[in-house]
């Protein structure tokens, strides 16, 4: 490793930190880590391949 961040990886930590932020405000829209993590997870498997 060579230090520096890939684009991928950026990609979720900004969209499951989003998710996660807009979940611990509205609480109706789940439980914030639960919703988090699975954004995080779908959006790895998606990406897995490329």
């Amino acid at each position: 490793m060579d230090g520096q961040m890939n684009q991928r990886t950026l990609l979720l930590l900004l969209v499951g930190g989003g998710t996660v932020y807009i979940a611990f405000e509205h609480p109706s829209f789940g439980t914030a880590l639960l919703v988090g993590v699975g954004v995080v997870t779908l959006l790895h498997l998606l990406l897995k391949d490329r």
